[in-house]
């Protein structure tokens, strides 16, 4: 049986897979090249209810209700403020909570450290070796470390991927990039659960209004070559407000007043995705998450995928004590489902934007009549799917 499990990544898959690591009776470590935790952490996402079950799982479910926006009503608007309709789940369970993505990284940590789980920071990893009992991991710092068993959950631009498969495929700039932020208003309404989503005239916005006024926004636009989210945010952020501020200018008037009273810095982002990894794992190595399938953030999924890789990979390696089998096993019942969904959600992501009149005109035509049919039709095999942590894996030798 694996002993010592070294994890590399404080994000969200990683605290969520060492919680149930522990609970299995192994013994991980987490390593986050941070140096201490980030209090900011990005801007918000959402956590759809396939994911909030696994935070049930967790333990953590009550917290992110408490701190989050439900959400349940997805409302979308033409660029001159006409309602084109609606996606309801009116009678279902609630579609999942939006929720400051710094306090889903805290509320996940801190149930790690209360478990009894390492964490620790400032390990910038440089390099791996595997033999066939062992890994090591080496980081910038100099330090060394071995365990029985490694998993990357270190996001997009994962250095644990480079280090395992050297020759993977690197990420795919989508041609968007995402900006957003914080603001307040006491003139927009508070209707709980509704989303508004603006086909503006240049790009996307969206927004929602908490009870207490507080408003989360965001933006899409197609951004031209393959930017680094350093190089967005090297643009002083005076321009980037002021840009924003004049490519929205003919939208209508909540979404320049959302975005001259914003509070704070507006995050900006160049969106990537992976659409297929051939290799998810080598030896006694493995990869989870963003590391292995990131996801545009259009259908709302990428935390809840890692949630769900963080639970079905311990139940894996919890019921057979062949590694490599249980990896095996792992991505058989994974892949298909990931890739789907990253493949959906850029779908969704490139049906955003009408460039010309006549595009315009044939969206707002038919959007309503594609939203009543959205409305009919089942998105169960996303948000339904469900990982029954009791229940036993029987391994595939395909």
């Amino acid at each position: 049986m694996t002993q010592k499990v070294l994890v590399i990544g404080c994000g969200i898959a990683g605290p969520a897979l060492a919680i149930f690591l522990k609970r299995i009776g192994l013994e991980p470590i987490i390593f986050e090249a941070e140096e201490s935790p980030n209090d900011y952490a990005g801007l918000f996402l959402n956590l759809s209810r396939n994911g909030l079950r696994i935070a049930d799982e967790l333990g953590i479910a009550n917290e992110i209700v408490k701190e989050g926006y439900r959400m349940q009503i997805m409302r979308m608007y033409n660029g001159k403020g006409r309602l084109l309709g609606e996606i309801s789940d009116r009678n279902k369970e609630v579609q999942g909570y939006t929720i400051k993505r710094r306090i889903l990284h805290k509320l996940l940590r801190e149930q790690a450290e209360r478990q009894g789980i390492n964490i620790v920071f400032g390990k910038r990893l440089v390099d791996i070796q595997m033999s066939k009992n062992k890994v090591e991991v080496t980081f910038k710092d100099g330090t060394t470390i071995s365990g029985d068993m490694l998993v990357g959950c270190d996001g997009i631009h994962s250095k644990t991927r480079q280090c395992i498969f050297s020759d993977s495929p690197t990420p795919s700039y989508s041609g968007l990039i995402s900006y957003g932020g914080f603001s307040t208003s006491k003139d927009l309404p508070y209707e709980h659960g509704v989303q508004n989503m603006i086909f503006g005239k240049k790009a996307f916005f969206g927004y929602v209004v908490k009870k207490s006024g507080e408003v989360y926004w965001f933006g899409n636009l197609t951004y031209e070559g393959s930017p680094t989210r350093r190089e967005l945010m090297s643009i002083p952020q005076e321009k980037w407000k002021k840009f924003i501020e004049e490519l929205h200018i003919d939208d209508p008037v909540p979404v320049r007043q959302i975005i001259s009273q914003t509070k704070g810095d507006i995050g900006v982002y160049p969106i990537y995705d992976i659409l297929s990894q051939p290799i998810w794992y080598k030896g006694r190595a493995i990869l989870i998450g963003d590391a292995l399938h990131a996801t545009s953030p259009n259908a709302g999924q990428g935390a809840a995928l890692a949630l769900e890789d963080a639970m079905l990979l311990a139940k894996c390696v919890r019921d057979n004590s062949h590694l490599e089998e249980a990896f095996k096993t792992f991505e058989i019942l994974r892949r298909e489902r990931v890739e789907r969904i990253v493949a959906y959600s850029r779908k969704i992501g490139q049906k955003k934007y009408a460039t010309n009149r006549v595009q315009v005109f044939f969206r707002d035509l038919m959007l309503p009549i594609f939203l009543k049919a959205t409305n009919k039709q089942s998105l169960e095999w996303i948000y339904d799917y469900k990982i029954d942590w009791n229940s036993v894996i029987t391994y595939s030798k395909q």
